[in-house]
């Protein structure tokens, strides 16, 4: 009988200065902790080395990028083709000039506190309390306490489809509450900020309320991925979640938080079915109530099982 060979996925990627893992449990890399295998992970050593991979890649390779994985749920079956995660020392160099701070897209948001208490640097104390890194905060205009990315951003570094680099202006981004008409396609390489002189008095003080607030009123080492929901415009999602009925809703391990409606939990043994299955659940039920048709704000990738 004969066999016929089936070369693995790795076998025909380009050769790369960066690294390939097959088989890569996404549940370790997003903060729900569920969701399938990267059929490959491919960590770039640095730009260049992401340019000459996507230059030389195989024509349609299913292709993703994630980041700090705060925002994400990935589906049970996993994610075909290959998954990008920028987290290399290249991608998560900071360098300051005037009151600009450029921060690679791998930086995580937690380490500007460092950065801004040490400068004297205000204005990004609401981006320090958002989970995630960097990068990922474009793609959805991330904000809280009343300031958005595109609130702070001066320009980006980016690579498109053709693998080429280009620094991009704020403008371009097309950022609005809680998405962008950034392409699907461009991968941030580092984001430049605008910020202002302060004290470092000051700054502490912004810290400590912001993440006072989120302790009291969101919950706090706690399986979830943030708010599921974007806010309607004008109204508020977790209102129209309770309204609706929804507070004590669970599907298998998921649950909707006791703090706070607007977050979906993994109590430790949830699928990422059953999350999504509680979310759907829950849109329905608005819907049903309100009329209103609540929009995902986590994003969802891969397939199911």
């Amino acid at each position: 009988m004969l066999h016929l060979f089936r070369p693995s996925l790795v076998d025909i990627l380009p050769e790369v200065r960066g690294k390939y893992q097959k088989n890569v449990p996404l549940s370790k890399h997003t903060w729900f902790g569920v969701g399938g295998p990267a059929e490959v992970m491919y960590h770039p050593l640095d730009a260049d080395d992401l340019s000459h991979f996507i230059r030389n890649k195989p024509y349609n390779l299913p292709m993703c990028i994630i980041g700090g994985g705060s925002n994400l749920l990935v589906r049970d079956g996993g994610i075909p083709g290959v998954v990008i995660k920028l987290d290399s020392p290249a991608f998560r160099k900071i360098s300051i000039q005037d009151n600009l701070i450029t921060c690679g897209a791998g930086v995580k948001n937690t380490e500007l506190k460092k950065i801004m208490l040490d400068n004297k640097l205000g204005g990004l104390e609401f981006l320090c309390s958002i989970p995630g890194v960097i990068g990922g905060s474009v793609k959805t205009n991330a904000g809280c306490f009343g300031s958005e990315i595109k609130d702070v951003i001066e320009k980006a570094s980016i690579i498109n489809d053709a693998g080429e680099i280009k620094e991009i202006g704020v403008s371009d981004l097309l950022l609005s509450y809680r998405s962008s008409h950034f392409p699907d396609d461009w991968i941030i390489l580092s984001l430049t900020l605008r910020t202002h002189p302060s004290t470092e008095e000051e700054i502490r003080k912004k810290l400590d309320e912001q993440k006072a607030y989120r302790s009291k009123n969101q919950p706090y080492n706690a399986k979830t991925a943030g708010s599921t929901f974007k806010n309607p415009e004008g109204l508020k999602a977790w209102e129209l979640i309770k309204k609706s009925g929804c507070c004590n809703l669970s599907v298998g391990g998921a649950k909707v938080s006791d703090i706070h409606c607007n977050f979906l939990i993994n109590t430790g043994n949830a699928t990422a079915q059953d999350i999504e299955t509680l979310g759907e659940t829950i849109i329905q039920r608005v819907k049903q109530s309100t009329s209103i048709t609540l929009e995902w704000e986590i994003k969802r990738l891969g397939i199911q099982k």
